[in-house]
């Protein structure tokens, strides 16, 4: 009978620490850093002549209650660099990640994303652009002789 009352404690001991740990942890979730992009949807850079680099600062602003920190941005392609604060972004701060995009051996529509690793919830947040690239006019192009 006691080893019944003893385990019966004990679990309810166990069931009051797992309902406490997934309150606090529900309470932090909500006050964890949050990037809000001034932009939504995808960037249009309209169109570009082959060779030219354009770039855009998509702006920003944590809104969460803890420091943000940018771990890593990944680009998905060669052809575009992203560079971004290095120092955390305080609560209210606002910042900006700036995406260059170079055209050079790229003709026709591109669509390109940059992935954001934060540590915010979600993990990561994804920019977006496209660009029409037209050839550079061949007649202006000067050959050597």
């Amino acid at each position: 009978m006691k080893n019944f009352l003893l385990s019966l404690v004990l679990l309810a001991g166990v069931t009051a620490c797992n309902q406490t740990q997934k309150d606090s942890t529900k309470e932090l979730s909500g006050k964890m850093p949050k990037m809000v992009f001034t932009d939504t949807g995808v960037y249009d850079f309209g169109d570009i002549t082959e060779g030219d680099t354009v770039s855009r600062n998509f702006k920003f602003k944590n809104e969460g209650e803890f420091p943000l920190i940018i771990n890593n941005i990944q680009a998905s392609c060669g052809c575009t660099t992203p560079e971004w604060p290095k120092k955390p972004i305080e609560p209210g701060q606002e910042s900006s990640i700036k995406v260059l995009f170079n055209s050079q051996g790229k003709r026709g529509v591109q669509n390109k994303t940059v992935t954001v690793y934060a540590n915010t919830d979600p993990a990561y947040s994804e920019l977006a652009f496209r660009v029409m690239v037209n050839p550079r006019d061949s007649s202006s192009t000067k050959t050597a002789q």
